[in-house]
């Protein structure tokens, strides 16, 4: 039997999926820098910037999730991230595995209107040319028929899932379970799509059992009609028991912070994505999977009573 291998285990995405997998009697292979022992899955370590490594790790797989995240930080995507998708695309071809790569937005830079699988690359970052380079990478090589491979694009995403990789998580539930005030990036005023973890996870699962879906880019399913900061922070107040007060962090408090913290310094060219309405549509993967997205007062309540439950 062969297996669902993902690279990049222990993340946000990869905690949420490998249960869906196991559940279905799927046999799982976790591949991390670092192997830790994880109940009905395979863990083996491995560096994905060494190729022999990825190809190790892929031997027998029918599908390889590419799930890896790195260091923000601009100097180790530009060094590392060529690298890692050139060898996971030429380990997924040695050895016939499907790919499914976890993509984000970065490459579309300022979007007029809502992104969709057809909004072209237009990076306005230095992190968005990276993306926008690997992507295009992976593409050129699934329209010349050298793999079977899709991309499953996400927006920023939130739910009971951890705080380390959501910007929503950490700056609204879990400033709230301390008893500090919500904070939100550049304006509280504008739409923001976010995707929930659980809906990301579950249609990662669809698509890799699809064989009609690779060869495609795919939006994974995130619920229309974005909430405010304002709005989103609102409704969390109210499942969290918190008061209801919005703290902006605005890209000069951002700057200010990256003179002593990298990951805000980092973060200082993304704040365009808040200067703006922030939405993602997702109608290609809702229409052909009958999905229907989990709304965000539903997201929000759970992610709340799950951040209310961490000790």
């Amino acid at each position: 039997m062969k297996s669902h291998t993902i690279l990049g285990a222990g993340g946000t995405i990869s905690n949420e999926l490998y249960p869906i997998l196991v559940a279905r009697g799927e046999k799982v292979r976790l591949v991390s820098r670092k192997a830790k022992p994880v109940k009905a899955a395979e863990s083996i370590a491995a560096d994905v910037t060494n190729y022999e490594d990825v190809l190790s790790a892929v031997q027998h797989s029918e599908v390889v999730y590419l799930l890896v995240g790195l260091e923000y930080n601009i100097k180790v995507w530009r060094q590392s991230w060529p690298i890692i998708m050139t060898n996971v695309i030429n380990a997924c071809k040695a050895t016939g595995s499907k790919l499914i790569f976890f993509d984000n937005v970065y490459m579309y830079g300022k979007v007029n209107g809502i992104m969709t699988e057809e909004t072209a690359f237009n990076p306005c970052s230095k992190k968005g040319e990276v993306r926008a380079a690997i992507a295009t990478q992976l593409l050129n090589e699934m329209k010349a028929g050298n793999i079977q491979a899709l991309i499953a694009r996400a927006a920023d995403f939130y739910g009971p899932a951890g705080f380390a990789t959501s910007v929503a998580n950490m700056l609204v539930f879990k400033n709230m379970k301390v008893g500090k005030t919500a904070q939100w990036l550049a304006n509280a005023k504008l739409p923001h799509s976010f995707t929930y973890v659980p809906d990301a996870a579950k249609a990662l699962v669809m698509l890799a059992k699809d064989a009609t879906a690779f060869g495609q880019t795919w939006h994974l399913p995130t619920a229309a009609n974005p909430l405010t900061g304002e709005q989103f922070i609102e409704l969390a107040a109210g499942y969290m028991n918190a008061k209801m007060e919005v703290s902006v962090v605005s890209k000069f408090m951002l700057q200010v912070l990256g003179l002593f913290m990298r990951p805000m310094k980092e973060s200082v060219e993304m704040i365009y994505q808040n200067n703006a309405a922030y939405i993602f549509g997702s109608s290609k993967f809702n229409k052909a999977y009958q999905f229907e997205p989990t709304s965000y007062e539903e997201g929000i309540r759970k992610t709340a009573l799950w951040t209310l439950d961490q000790s």
